[in-house]
This record gives structure tokens, C-alpha cells and sequence, in this order.
């Protein structure tokens, strides 16, 4: 079960790192209000506190949050730019979060 805890950890604060990192990106790219970059900037307050939370060293931690990010990133291009992954992107999300899953929950000498 704490496998199921990370990953869903993992999943939260990519939306997170996400939505910080889209909202500016709305702004400067497609002329929209600069009062995004308040909820941008708490987003991104959240993504920091979110990782945070995990008990592995802080290290291991952002190197397999990558794997779950990389996956989180393509399905936001998808859900919400409307731009379909090809086999490539699935592919490559999916080494990701086997890496993801190496780093994570590999066991570990005492």
C-alpha cells in the first residue's frame, strides 16, 4: 500500500508543478490575464510542500518523480491541449515510470 501512497503523491503534485508551470504559460503565450500567475505561483507553492512529504531522501525522491511526471505531461497535452500521444510518447512515459519504479521501490541494504 505505500506504493499505491507514493504514486498518488507523485500524481498530485506533477498537477501541481503542472498547472504552476501552464497558467504563466497562458499569460505569456496566448494573452491571457496576469492574474494567473497568482494561482500559478500557489500552484507551485503546493508542487514544493508536495514533495516534501515523502519519507525517501530528497535526492531519490525528484529523481523518480521525473518518471511520473513525464507520464502526468503527456496526458495533459492530451486531456487538455488536445494533442494526441503517439506510440513514442507512450513508450517513453512508460521506461519513465519503470525507472520511476526502480528508484522508488527497489530494495534498499540496511
Amino acid at each position: 500500500m505505500p506504493e499505491l501512497k507514493t504514486v498518488c503523491l507523485f500524481v498530485i503534485t506533477a498537477l501541481a508543478e503542472i498547472i504552476g508551470c501552464y497558467l504563466p504559460y497562458l499569460w505569456l503565450r496566448e494573452g491571457r490575464s496576469i492574474w494567473l500567475l497568482i494561482p500559478a505561483a500557489l500552484s507551485l507553492a503546493l508542487f514544493a510542500w508536495l514533495l516534501s512529504l515523502h519519507p525517501a531522501a530528497a535526492g531519490r525522491v525528484y529523481a523518480a518523480y521525473g518518471g511520473v511526471y513525464i507520464l502526468m505531461a503527456i496526458l495533459w497535452l492530451w486531456g487538455i491541449d488536445g494533442v494526441r500521444p503517439t506510440l513514442w510518447d507512450l513508450v517513453g512515459s512508460a521506461v519513465a515510470l519503470v525507472g520511476m519504479s526502480i528508484i522508488m521501490f527497489a530494495p534498499r541494504g540496511t
